[in-house]
């Protein structure tokens, strides 16, 4: 490697690690158009592409970077994303679980923002198949995405959703109350929880659930309707 291709090679990387962005793409875009061999490059190069909204680049970006190391997790992971972000769900998923495989890598090893953005990719899975019917290759979509964020409530209210509507109403209803001991606040889980307790004859408690609804949400519509519906009155 001659001088000037160190010294692009060290600008870039360096400006990258300062999230300066636009001088980094000046400089490791220089890198590539005269050597074709850093896997690092193209993966920095993706992130800053897929930080742009450029995602096809991205997408060849990372790519790249694993062509040449096809053991580059985050690479792997960073494609994932990019492909999730541009609705090649099935091709997310796969590239994802390779990543894991050929990493040895857990979840819970997983950096915070990276499994925020996983737990959210296989959400949209799952919300392909719900919309498509498909209930149940929709809940394990969920269950994944729990899997990495637990505490994600409405990813949790929409896998009682997905049980619900599959018929597994007593699933549903235990997801709904997890919504609710995790959040109490959060009135999506609450009037849900109300109308499948409802639905399972148990009315005075799906009464509860929506007159707290209205206790935080004064004239909240749904559950002034719902109470009404229900003969509990407001």
């Amino acid at each position: 490697m001659d001088d000037t291709l160190k010294q692009s090679l060290a600008l870039g990387q360096g400006y990258f690690l300062k999230k300066e962005y636009a001088l980094a793409e000046q400089y490791l875009t220089q890198v590539v158009e005269q050597n074709q061999s850093f896997a690092d490059v193209y993966n920095m190069l993706g992130v800053i592409y897929h930080g742009q909204g450029q995602y096809q680049k991205a997408q060849r970006a990372f790519e790249a970077a694993l062509r040449l190391n096809p053991g580059y997790t985050d690479a792997a992971l960073n494609l994932a994303v990019t492909y999730n972000d541009t609705g090649k769900y099935r091709e997310a998923q796969e590239t994802y679980n390779q990543a894991l495989t050929r990493s040895g890598a857990t979840s819970a090893r997983l950096d915070r923002f990276v499994q925020g953005k996983l737990a959210n990719m296989y959400a949209e899975i799952g919300d392909v198949y719900l919309s498509s019917g498909l209930y149940r290759e929709a809940v394990a979509e969920y269950r994944r995405a729990l899997e990495l964020g637990p505490g994600f409530v409405d990813l949790r209210a929409k896998l009682a959703a997905a049980l619900r509507d599959s018929g597994e109403r007593d699933a549903a209803i235990a997801q709904y109350e997890e919504c609710v001991r995790q959040n109490p606040a959060y009135l999506p889980a609450r009037l849900n929880l109300g109308l499948s307790l409802y639905a399972a004859g148990r009315r005075e408690e799906a009464v509860v659930q929506w007159r707290s609804v209205l206790a935080m949400s004064p004239g909240n519509r749904n559950a002034e309707a719902y109470l009404q519906l229900a003969g509990g009155g407001s």
